[in-house]
């Protein structure tokens, strides 16, 4: 016997014929959704009733009132109400595929026929193996030598084990660094490194984080030597006091700023020079580069020692260096993910790693580009209402008007309004920021978007 049972329940004909069929059903039902759309008159009471309801059993409304329907066409999302949108948010990072993708929801029958739904770090599938060779495979292709990868259920726990393997190394090292403006999440330990002090209101305080004033694009040398000072300041404040400094190569949460090699790698070599840990935050940068993760972009390979991973990866991950191979009982979850979210992570990465989407001249660096000189234009005709940075990659942002959170959230409801969905990023000034869904946008969805975001301008 050469073939499993599994195996030969996935290859039976009823099988792949019941697939086929869900594919023609797919294309058939997705032919009408090829525009923008207001909601369905008949439906817009059982609508806002459905949201009252899950705003009563969550506590709170949701930011928009966005309930889909359950199918989209690429970029185009239709909502419960029968409204279809631009969603180029993509659930901030998360469907990188665009909504009923072929290819996704492929992956998504294929999980289905697993024999359970949930897959854990006791009972694994065959299907995990792929994914975690594919992530290590292709963190070490430039010289990096993250050759282990620990699955996980969110990017604040990915972030949550990369500091318990830090600090189990680092023992008794107890501070950490990060940059002004970071995000790593909203757990009890990553809140502590979370910039923005309203995410900890109430809370107790866990960890020593330090922080260090990020890139300025405006002034590379003075702000360089300005992050020196205050880490080597730090430094000599808390002598051997520090496990780990946290980079974002590119703020998220902080307003989509890149950084840049030279100012990594100031920070860098002291932080070797000290043996200080090197961990990169690619929750939200990965995939959104020329590269598949940001620190190929810089070329920090040889620089880092644990990388998180996570958004549109679908399942999240640490991965780090031999030297940081933790002991026995530190690392444990019930979940890695379903299986679902299994297979469509190796579904994408696959996509990603062999359809053009990197190189300098591949899908996610050219609808970046396209997308901010659309943009450009759009800040030269109506230059005291939208200004960059624009971003960098498939990390779009700007500022509108004055920055304000009021203003900003303003114009993201009046463009949710009118079809199209953003969110907000940064303080100080706030941003309008976009994360396409890259796997499935086009230039005509790009240029729909733009149109839109200057009919909302000019109200």
């Amino acid at each position: 016997m050469n073939k499993t049972i599994g195996q030969k329940f996935r290859e039976d004909e009823r099988v792949i014929k019941a697939k086929q069929l869900i594919q023609e059903a797919l294309v058939e039902h997705q032919e009408s959704l090829t525009l923008i759309q207001p909601a369905v008159v008949e439906l817009k009471v059982s609508y806002e009733d459905m949201l009252n309801e899950l705003g009563e059993l969550r506590g709170r409304a949701l930011y928009y009132p966005y309930l889909s329907s359950g199918i989209g066409n690429g970029a185009l999302v239709e909502l419960a109400d029968g409204s279809v949108k631009y969603d180029f948010i993509s659930g901030i990072g998360v469907h990188y595929m665009g909504h009923s993708h072929p290819q996704m929801v492929r992956a998504g029958v294929n999980a289905a026929l697993e024999d359970t739904v949930m897959q854990g770090h006791l009972q694994q599938g065959e299907k995990t193996i792929e994914l975690m060779e594919h992530l290590v495979t292709m963190a070490c292709t430039k010289g990096g030598n993250l050759k282990h990868c620990f699955l996980t259920s969110s990017g604040a726990m990915a972030n949550e084990n990369a500091f318990k393997i830090i600090f189990q190394n680092k023992e008794p090292a107890k501070r950490l660094l990060a940059f002004e403006g970071c995000f790593t999440g909203r757990s009890l330990a990553t809140v502590q490194m979370t910039y923005n002090q309203g995410t900890k209101q109430g809370l107790p305080k866990v960890l020593d984080v330090d922080y260090i004033p990020f890139f300025d694009a405006n002034d590379p040398k003075e702000s360089t030597q300005k992050s020196v000072d205050q880490l080597r300041k730090l430094l000599k404040e808390h002598p051997r006091e520090y496990a780990v400094m946290c980079f974002e190569l590119i703020q998220g949460e902080g307003g989509y700023y890149p950084g840049s090699r030279d100012f990594f790698m100031a920070l860098m070599d002291i932080l070797k020079e000290q043996n200080i840990a090197i961990m990169v935050d690619e929750i939200q940068t990965f995939g959104r580069t020329e590269e598949l993760f940001a620190f190929q972009y810089f070329g920090l390979d040889n620089y880092v020692d644990v990388v998180t991973i996570g958004k549109m990866s679908q399942v999240c991950a640490t991965l780090f260096t031999p030297q940081y191979n933790p002991k026995s009982g530190l690392l444990s979850q019930t979940f890695t993910a379903s299986s679902s979210a299994i297979h469509a992570a190796c579904t994408i990465l696959d996509e990603v790693e062999n359809n053009g989407y990197l190189g300098k001249d591949g899908k996610v660096m050219r609808y970046g580009e396209y997308f901010r000189s659309c943009l450009k234009k759009l800040s030269e005709k109506y230059p005291n209402k939208i200004k960059g940075p624009f971003g960098l990659g498939a990390m779009v942002g700007f500022t509108v008007f004055d920055g304000s959170v009021e203003k900003t959230k303003g114009f993201l409801t009046a463009l949710y309004e009118a079809g199209v969905i953003g969110f907000m990023a940064g303080k100080e000034p706030a941003r309008v920021r976009f994360l396409m869904p890259i796997g499935a946008v086009t230039e005509k969805d790009i240029e729909s978007v733009c149109e839109l975001i200057e009919k909302v301008l000019t109200i």
